[in-house]
């Protein structure tokens, strides 16, 4: 099969679908990749870097797609790049349709195949290729939320783990999962006071275990919230519906009752966002204010450290990526059920039922 790498086109997004690395991988299981030029510069990758993994280099987004049978991208593709898809593609990148419904329409109206990473699936609910950016964007949100405390970033003023004789910064980690426990890892870390809250009691009793004394957990009651997000000087929406748009479980009454100068984390804003005054913002600008308190919803949080994260997701991605050129899309999701959670869209359908729900368009089973 022929794998295509286009260069990615979202604001600030340095990361590549495919390292050198990667790219040799394939090349030596028999098949031809093609990598736009300059695809990898922004983390220091150049053209003769691919070339000498077996690569060839085209000179646009509109050579690649012409070209490659797959492609293989990190976020989801810009309008420019439905307008390159047709049926015969298929497409294997981060998708996250249900917060984009003009998104979804165009890669019906393509034909395409569409596999979506963060909806691929492994043994007892895990996902896979969603885990790796799940852990940055929970350790990033730690380090963003601290620098957006300080005063001259029109914070609070509040160190994140106090001194003697002065007390931590309160961290409230709505969603226990990959990116929250990481996020409790540097804020613990950071010796700040760290509550996290969950619906899932078994899901408490593991991170009570884990972190023994060093955090407090709650069960995340709409009451719990609402406390917790009065008295926090940092909240951290990390929640996750595999496919589906997050809830929105701070309300705009809620923050109301904040800190002045308290910093929220949207992590959950590529599906939409967890706070109800969330809306995604970008690297280039990427805090707003509502009644006082600083939104950093960052769609692409990642991309800000992209050689890391690019090196982390291809360590999730090649082997999934090699079964489906070796094996085609049909026969590798027909083998393999968790591969095939994957599937989005294709043959101008939704294939996905969450993201149908969330999108009020109709699910059809592959």
């Amino acid at each position: 099969m022929k794998v295509g790498v286009p260069k990615e086109i979202k604001n600030h997004e340095y990361r590549v679908g495919l390292t050198p690395a990667s790219v040799a991988e394939l090349v030596a299981a028999g098949h031809d990749v093609v990598v736009e030029t300059k695809a990898g510069s922004g983390i220091d990758f150049t053209d003769q870097d691919y070339t000498a993994a077996g690569a060839t280099i085209a000179p646009d987004a509109r050579s690649v797609f012409g070209q490659a049978d797959m492609i293989v991208k990190v976020k989801e593709p810009q309008q420019s790049e439905i307008a390159l898809l047709e049926p015969r593609h298929l497409l294997f990148t981060y998708l996250h349709l249900a917060a984009d419904k003009p998104q979804a329409e165009g890669l019906m109206k393509s034909g395409a195949t569409c596999i979506a990473y963060e909806t691929v699936t492994q043994g007892k609910g895990g996902l896979p290729l969603l885990k790796p950016m799940s852990e940055v964007a929970g350790r990033m949100s730690v380090q963003v939320g601290a620098h957006y405390l300080e005063k001259e970033q029109g914070g609070r003023g509040v160190l994140l783990g106090g001194v003697p004789g002065v007390a931590p910064a309160k961290v409230a980690i709505l969603g226990g999962g990959v990116s929250g426990i990481n996020a409790a890892q540097m804020a613990v870390g950071m010796r700040a006071d760290v509550t996290i809250y969950d619906v899932n009691n078994d899901r408490l009793a593991e991170l009570d275990m884990f972190f023994s004394s060093q955090i407090k957990t709650a069960f995340a009651s709409k009451a719990a919230i609402a406390a917790a997000v009065k008295n926090a000087h940092l909240v951290i929406g990390a929640v996750l519906v595999p496919g589906a748009a997050a809830p929105k479980l701070v309300t705009r009454e809620m923050l109301k009752t904040m800190k002045r100068g308290a910093v929220m984390v949207d992590i959950a804003i590529d599906q939409g966002g967890c706070f109800e005054t969330s809306h995604a913002t970008t690297h280039e600008d990427p805090v707003f204010e509502v009644d006082g308190v600083i939104h950093y919803c960052v769609a692409n949080m990642p991309g800000a450290v992209a050689r890391t994260s690019t090196f982390a997701l291809n360590n999730a991605t090649l082997p999934f990526a090699i079964r489906l050129a070796t094996m085609g899309a049909e026969a590798a999701m027909k083998a393999d059920p968790h591969l095939a959670n994957g599937l989005n869209v294709s043959g101008g359908k939704i294939r996905h039922q969450a993201v149908a729900d969330a999108l009020d368009l109709e699910f059809v089973a592959a």
